[in-house]
């Protein structure tokens, strides 16, 4: 997939001759300009989870090795060089969506297609800014159309089955009546009160867990924290890739190796297990002191999932908010505003005041 050029396909309408791209909440590609429409082939083909042992035997590179695509325009003869899997000419707009192969990345099994169009992401935006408590006027502007980007960006979903060894104890919980003095009056009284205490005792045993769909980040264009804020995502609606999908949007190829996902992943299921572990220990309490997992049936897959991505100024700083483009769920940063911050303290001040002056006129 590297060093070499792409030639993607045309996508032109074939009512009008404009461009076509994927229609948000449909199997199809749409004409912005006359509605004609096109359904995408081997919609229903199923998904696959593919075995993790099998990567070894994968005739792949480390994706830093990996050059970018040059790609021809088919609408304008452009030459441009990317390391997206998808993206839009930059000097006529046609959809440009590279080949993927199996070679030397590994190729995409699934995508999750858009499904918030551009109006419905604005809705989004817009009631995510009136919702922001000191937010400044400026905020309003996030929802404006140009700032808008929608983007696959690519995850790794592994699945195993679990089986984990631990040790630990349980405790239970016993009570004791003591007595204690008080003073009350100038007199001393004896009273009596119970006091929990913990009797504790060892414990192990094993608990088996099977993991479908861990989801894991694979970009590192994105903070992991800000995309695991737009979960949950709908995975069961997934379908299997198809590069018509992309036609219309941005696409980020990964650029976290499966073996580190799987480190994730696997860093992902530890505290369910524990959780196990602490039901299965049972008691009142529980302490896990060690945990020794082994995995089994070990499968991932590359699935694409879409999210709009909006930019914006304030003060000269800049910046991101994300969308869910299955949800709408909206995350971001956004700034505060100073004059409205210290109006609210000073409206505040003086309801407070008004009530000390009406109390001490009282008297």
């Amino acid at each position: 997939m590297s060093d070499t050029t792409v030639s993607p396909p045309s996508y032109q309408c074939g009512g009008c001759g404009a461009r076509v791209e994927h229609a948000p909440g449909t199997t199809a590609l749409s004409c912005p300009y006359c509605g004609h429409r096109q359904e995408i082939a081997g919609a229903g083909r199923q998904v696959r989870e593919h075995a993790y042992a099998e990567l070894a035997r994968l005739p792949r590179k480390p994706a830093a090795e990996i050059g970018a695509h040059a790609f021809v325009c088919p609408g304008c003869g452009a030459h441009t060089e990317s390391d997206a899997l998808a993206q839009r000419c930059q000097f006529c707009a046609t959809p440009l969506v590279a080949e993927t192969t199996t070679g030397e990345l590994i190729v995409p099994e699934a995508v999750l297609p858009f499904a918030v169009d551009r109006s419905g992401v604005r809705t989004a935006l817009g009631k995510w800014c009136r919702s922001r408590w000191f937010a400044p006027s400026s905020l309003k502007k996030v929802s404006e159309a140009e700032t808008l980007k929608g983007t696959y960006l690519p995850h790794w979903t592994f699945d195993a089955r679990t089986v984990s060894d631990y040790r630990g104890q349980r405790g239970e919980h016993y009570y004791v009546t003591e007595t204690y003095t008080v003073t009350v009056d100038g007199k001393q009284e004896t009273r009596t009160r119970q006091v929990r205490h913990t009797r504790w005792h060892s414990a192990s045993g094993t608990v088996r867990r099977d993991f479908d769909d861990v989801l894991v980040p694979a970009t590192t264009h994105l903070p992991e924290k800000q995309l695991d804020q737009l979960t949950p995502w709908p995975l069961a609606e997934a379908v299997a890739y198809h590069r018509d999908y992309l036609a219309g949007y941005h696409a980020l190829r990964y650029d976290t190796e499966p073996e580190t996902g799987l480190t994730t992943a696997k860093a992902r299921m530890a505290p369910v297990i524990e959780r196990d572990c602490r039901s299965d220990i049972g008691g009142d309490e529980q302490q896990v002191t060690s945990v020794d997992t082994s995995y089994s049936d070990v499968t991932y897959k590359l699935l694409l999932l879409p999210v709009w991505i909006a930019a914006y100024l304030h003060a000269g700083r800049s910046y991101q908010v994300l969308v869910n483009a299955r949800t709408g769920e909206v995350i971001g940063e956004r700034p505060y505003s100073t004059a409205k911050i210290m109006a609210a303290v000073l409206t505040a001040l003086a309801v407070v005041a008004a009530f000390v002056l009406v109390y001490l006129l009282s008297r």
